[in-house]
């Protein structure tokens, strides 16, 4: 089986990022630099793999379409947060465990099984008729809206892509 390759300079400049990114939003990355590395690692062995950066602590389908929810930051995350004081996958953590505070501990599955998960599409829906003048984007990531045609590129407030905007309805 052919291995994925993924080097040190690949993690510390995902790293940065996710550090960077997490700064500016107000999130708080483990301080655990080891974990985090190793959970960076996975995030870009799948994202060699299925070409996205899917959460390496869950199973990923390789359909972007199945797996918008789990791509990090998953939608998951800041529920996670509030109600454990960490994500899934302990990548980000709550400002007490980041200050040593308290510490991170397992958590249950919040994601739906397959069953009950919905194929959402990356298409771009047709402009309904409504009462406004452009339709509504919500950013499923952060809870971001907009009004414009379409969703933005990404979201600017964490980043996100615009395949996980929704139509707010």
């Amino acid at each position: 089986m052919n291995e994925l390759k993924i080097t040190d300079t690949e993690i510390e400049k995902l790293h940065r990022k996710l550090k960077k990114d997490a700064k500016t939003s107000g999130y708080f990355l483990n301080t655990d630099i080891e974990f985090v590395k190793e959970l960076i690692r996975g995030l870009l062995v799948n994202e060699k793999r299925y070409g996205y950066l899917s959460c390496p602590c869950r199973i990923a389908s390789g359909n972007i379409n199945l797996d918008l929810d789990i791509i990090c930051p998953c939608d998951y995350r800041d529920s996670d947060l509030n109600d454990f004081g960490s994500c899934y996958c302990a990548l980000y953590v709550s400002q007490d465990i980041f200050a040593g505070n308290k510490k991170a501990r397992s958590i249950p599955e919040r994601r739906p099984p397959p069953d009950k998960r919905k194929n959402v599409k990356i298409e771009i829906p047709e402009k309904e008729i409504s009462n406004l003048s452009l339709p509504i984007w919500r950013c499923k990531v952060c809870g971001y809206l907009c009004a414009r045609e379409n969703p933005p590129e990404t979201c600017p407030i964490c980043n996100a892509k615009k395949e996980r905007f929704e139509r707010f309805r």
